[in-house]
Parts: structure tokens; sequence; C-alpha cells
């Protein structure tokens, strides 16, 4: 007798776990060319400080001292590029991502940003890391862990990837704690957020997954715990704007 497919939530909906990174890859081949006017549409410019706030809470060196970062699923460069311009000489990211469109744009920008030499792009999936371990200094993902079909092992590649010392970082959306402001939150992310994605994608579907998605993803104390399972110490995280995100942090030690 044949067992049930293991499944996961792909937005509301329970999917096959193995349909689930087909299902996402799509949203994002989708939105790809206008991902980054997207976020500011949706965050109304906040995503640019919550992107600051993280690159400050990572703090790479200043000086020439050699310093590695791998960025998963940042395809358009922008925890990359924020890094590099706030480190030394000594900085290098990798960028990896599932998505080749996201990753075209991201080298387009590199070029334009006069940054290439310093940060590179890879395909690649964040359940299994093509570099070796105890590689990176630094670890970072933003907005794109919810995405992830299997959470526990990305996290676990991370710290595998991740030096003694290192840093792991992940600003993902989270759960709104200011009353009322919850109430207005789910207004915008349901009924505001889709149609935007229609009006400027042409595609409103896609941005109905991401704010489902949102809805799915584990609360702080319980990522926090999934982020110590995974062999980290000192897991912690930080709201941001009322709860709406959370810069969640764990040492490799």
């Amino acid at each position: 007798m044949s067992q049930p497919d293991e499944t996961t939530h792909f937005g509301f909906r329970d999917v096959p776990l193995t349909d689930k990174q087909t299902l996402v890859n799509d949203v994002f081949h989708s939105v790809a060319s206008r991902y980054d006017l997207m976020n500011d549409l949706m965050s109304g410019g906040l995503h640019r400080v919550w992107k600051d706030i993280m690159v400050g809470t990572l703090n790479p060196p200043r000086s020439g001292r050699p310093y590695a970062l791998l960025d998963v699923a940042g395809g358009t460069g922008d925890i990359a590029f924020r890094a590099a311009q706030a480190s030394g000489p000594g900085f290098h990211a990798t960028v990896c991502d599932i998505n080749a469109d996201m990753l075209a744009v991201g080298r387009d920008r590199a070029v334009k940003r006069h940054l290439d030499d310093r940060v590179a792009f890879v395909e690649g999936n964040a359940e299994e890391l093509a570099f070796p371990d105890r590689a990176f200094d630094g670890y970072t993902i933003a907005f794109g862990i919810r995405n992830v079909p299997r959470i526990d092992r990305a996290l676990k590649e991370a710290h595998r990837v991740l030096k003694p010392g290192g840093r792991f970082l992940c600003l993902e959306f989270s759960s709104v704690n200011v009353p009322g402001l919850d109430r207005l939150y789910d207004l915008f992310s349901f009924k505001v957020i889709p149609e935007l994605g229609r009006v400027v994608t042409g595609d409103a579907e896609s941005y109905r997954y991401l704010v489902e998605s949102i809805r799915k993803f584990p609360k702080p104390a319980t990522f926090a715990d999934m982020i110590g399972a995974a062999g980290f110490s000192r897991a912690s995280w930080q709201s941001l704007s009322g709860g709406i995100v959370a810069v969640h942090s764990g040492w490799r030690l």
C-alpha cells in the first residue's frame, strides 16, 4: 500500500510537499521584473527601512578583514548590496536563489551599481546548499524562508555553512501585536494587495498567495524554537512596525 504524499501549505491550500517549490517558482517568475516596485507599494517603502535594520544588525566589518556573506532567496540583491555598501574591502556576498528570473534582475542591478565584483549570484535551493561546511561568516534571508517547503532543512543548511561564530539573520513577516492595527492590516492585505498585484503586474493570484503565506508562517516564539532546534544558540527576535515583521537571529557557536 503506497504512503500518502506529505503535504504543506501553499497559501491557505494544502498541496503535496513536492509541488510547493514549483508553485512558488511560478509566483516569482511572474512578478520578478516588478518585484521591488510592488514591495514599495505594499509596504509604503518600509521594506527599505526593515532591510537597513537587518543589515545594521548584521554589522559586517568596515575594515579589510575578510567577511563572506551568504544571502539566500535574495535574488534581486537588496540585502547583499546594502551589506556591501556598509562594509569594508574584505567583504564579499554570494546571493543564492532558486529563481533564475530574480537572479537576472539582481545581476543587472549589480552591474549598474558597480558591485558585480563584490556580489556574486548563484542559482540554488535553500534546502540543499551547494557550499562547503563552515564557509560563511553570515547568513541572511529576507522574506524568503516562508516560501521554503521544508523550513527545518533550510535552517539546518544555514547552520552547516556558517563558520563557528557566524550569525544567522532572517527578516520575515510576523504577527501584528497592536490592537486595531491587526484589523487594518488584514483589510489591506486581503483586499488591497491582490488588487495592486493585478494592476501593476497583471497577476492578482500570486499576491493573494503571498498574503496567505504570511498568515501561515509560525509565530515568532515558535520560529525561534525552530532556529534553536537546527543547532543555533541564542535564538531571538526583534519585532518591527507593530509586529508586521520581525528580525530573527541565531548564532553558530
